[in-house]
């Protein structure tokens, strides 16, 4: 174990010492050190269910016969940081994540992670983490927002954009657009349309860092608890079978993450962050690449904004594994490919 070094031996009872100030049993220091990346806070609505999320995921490490240990991420909601200074702050979150997770991780010794991230920058910022830390990693999300309901419609954020619009234009009352502003954002999750978020988290599963669900599952569905569990305990396979997330985010599961992009319809967004994170893997490919891969890919999914669908239909249809599925019939996917569950795209599929 990587702990080892900063826990065993004569030379190290200084370290266990500073661990015995955290309250930690001898038990705990001789197990694996499992670090929790939560990117819990109160500001951003994707990420106020996080503190349930991570306590879940302690539970599944300590199931499983590891020691979790919880340390923060910062998180930025695009949303409220939209339209003045604040969007100058947005992007770089992304590596300011990655940076400030990995010298935890580095100082700390720890030796496996599982990843608690949801909205825009974070989810990018923290799978490009993982692959340069390259230490066993799982992935799981805070999950999606539900649909709002506004005249017996479902609706997204970008609806409210559409209703200012509409208000300004005269084509709408004050007491209409309060009703959209009531009632488009009726939970937690992140926000409930195809979105960066939503695409990441999507595409997290399909660059086989997330167990199946990680991205369509509502946030305030129960499956999310147990979701989180079961990712707390197979961060424990993988650093028993010692598969990392460079074992998992080859090549050929990138160029299935921008296949599935183009099929589900991702965020174009995904053309920031995809290629930051096979980068950080050591994998390049060009928007030429992405193109041919477009020409050739079906748009499966008409999720909002594009269509009339949301978040919780796709995770009803079956979720991002059903979109795979029909690409696999179609031979455009690598199902060889290793994925989190300790088996192939194909298997899991």
């Amino acid at each position: 174990m990587i702990k080892d070094t900063i826990v065993n031996g004569f030379q190290n009872a200084p370290h266990r010492s500073l661990y015995h100030a955290l309250g930690f049993t001898e038990e705990e220091m001789q197990r694996p050190l499992i670090g929790v990346v939560s990117s819990y806070n109160e500001i951003v609505p994707g990420h106020m269910n996080l503190d349930k999320i991570t306590e879940a995921v302690k539970l599944g490490v300590a199931m499983a016969g590891g020691t979790p240990v919880v340390f923060p991420a910062i998180a930025v909601c695009d949303g409220i940081a939209m339209g003045h200074m604040g969007m100058k702050y947005s992007l770089v979150t992304r590596d300011l994540i990655a940076d400030s997770t990995e010298a935890m991780v580095m100082a700390h010794g720890f030796d496996g992670l599982v990843m608690v991230p949801n909205c825009d920058k974070n989810v990018p910022g923290l799978l490009m983490a993982a692959a340069r830390l390259n230490i066993p990693t799982v992935f799981v999300s805070g999950g999606p927002m539900l649909a709002g309901r506004v005249d017996n419609k479902k609706r997204s954020l970008s609806s409210m954009f559409e209703a200012v619009g509409a208000y300004k234009a005269g084509k709408i009352g004050e007491e209409q657009l309060s009703e959209f502003e009531r009632k488009i954002c009726p939970t937690c999750g992140s926000c409930s349309g195809m979105y960066t978020a939503n695409s990441m988290n999507c595409l997290t599963e399909v660059l086989g860092m997330g167990l199946k669900g990680n991205g369509t599952i509502p946030a305030v569905y129960s499956a999310r608890i147990e979701l989180a569990k079961h990712a707390g305990m197979q961060v424990m396979e993988l650093v028993r079978k010692n598969i990392r997330p460079r074992d998992i985010m080859t090549e050929a599961a990138i160029r299935n993450a921008i296949t599935a992009d183009m099929a589900l319809g991702c965020s174009t967004n995904s053309m920031l962050h995809l290629p930051a994170i096979a980068n950080e893997c050591g994998v390049k490919f060009s928007l030429d690449d992405v193109n041919r891969i477009s020409e050739r890919t079906p748009n499966l999914c008409h999720l909002a904004p594009a269509g009339p669908t949301y978040m919780e239909d796709l995770n009803e249809a079956g979720g991002v594994y059903a979109v795979l599925k029909e690409l696999d019939k179609a031979g455009l996917i690598d199902t060889s490919v290793m994925t989190c569950t300790g088996k192939t795209l194909g298997e899991n599929i």
